[in-house]
C-alpha cells in the first residue's frame, strides 16, 4: 500500500494542528505547527514548519523549517509585548484581545500550486506566491511573486522566469494539477521524462 492516502493527511510526530484543513494525499513533517490555514491535494511540507493564516495549492513542496504568514506585532501601540492582546495569560480578570487576533487571522498568504519554498523561507502575511514560482532557501518574501519567477535574497528579489511566459501561460491553462490521481499515474512516464515544452506539446 502507498505511504499517502487520499482519505487522511499523513501526519508525522509532534505536529501542532489548529483550525486547518487537508486535501488528498497531504504530508506534514515532524514538529510542524499548522495554524488557521488550508493545505491542498498533494502538498506537503517538511519537518519544523511554522504556516499560520495560509491557503496553499495543490503539489507544493515546503522545505524544512519554511515560515508562512509570520504573525506580526502592533507597532503602532503604545508596547510591542503581546501582554496587552494575550492579556488572560497574564491577569484573571482580562480577556485576550479577540479583535487583535481576528485582524491576524484575516491576513492570509497564498500559495499556489507547484510551487517550490526552499528551507528556511519566511513568507509574509498578505502575500501571493504565483503558481510554478519557487523560492529559494533562506529568502524573505515580504511583495508577490508572479507565477513561474524564481526569487531570492533578503528581502526577496527576481532572479530568473523558471519558464518563458507563453510556456507558462500555457502550463496554466493546462492546469495539469486538477487531474485526478488515475491521470497523473498515466502520465507519470512523462512527467519523468520531458521538458515543460515537450509536455505542453503532447498535452496542451
Amino acid at each position: 500500500m502507498a505511504r499517502l492516502q487520499a482519505e487522511a493527511p499523513f501526519l508525522h510526530p509532534e505536529c501542532q494542528i489548529t483550525d486547518s484543513r487537508f486535501g488528498r494525499y497531504v504530508e506534514i513533517g515532524a514538529g510542524s505547527r499548522i495554524a488557521n490555514s488550508a493545505v491542498g491535494d498533494y502538498s506537503y511540507c517538511d519537518r519544523t514548519c511554522d504556516i499560520a493564516n495560509a491557503k496553499i495549492g495543490k503539489f507544493s513542496n515546503i522545505a524544512s523549517f519554511v515560515r508562512i504568514g509570520a504573525t506580526d506585532h502592533p507597532m503602532e501601540k503604545a508596547s510591542l509585548h503581546h501582554f496587552h492582546y494575550r492579556s488572560g495569560d497574564y491577569w484573571d480578570d482580562a480577556e485576550h484581545d479577540a479583535e487583535w487576533f481576528s485582524h491576524r487571522a484575516g491576513r492570509r498568504a497564498f500559495i499556489g500550486h507547484d510551487t517550490w519554498i526552499g528551507h528556511a523561507a519566511i513568507i509574509k502575511p498578505e502575500v501571493t506566491i504565483g503558481h510554478g514560482a519557487v523560492v529559494a532557501s533562506g529568502a524573505i518574501v515580504t511583495k508577490d511573486v508572479a507565477p513561474y519567477t524564481i526569487v531570492g535574497g533578503n528581502t526577496a528579489k527576481v532572479i530568473r522566469r523558471r519558464y518563458t511566459e507563453a510556456v507558462a501561460d500555457q502550463m496554466m491553462a493546462l492546469a495539469w494539477w486538477d487531474w485526478d490521481h488515475d491521470t497523473l499515474r498515466a502520465a507519470l512516464p512523462d512527467f519523468r521524462t520531458l521538458r515543460a515544452e515537450a509536455f505542453l506539446e503532447k498535452y496542451a
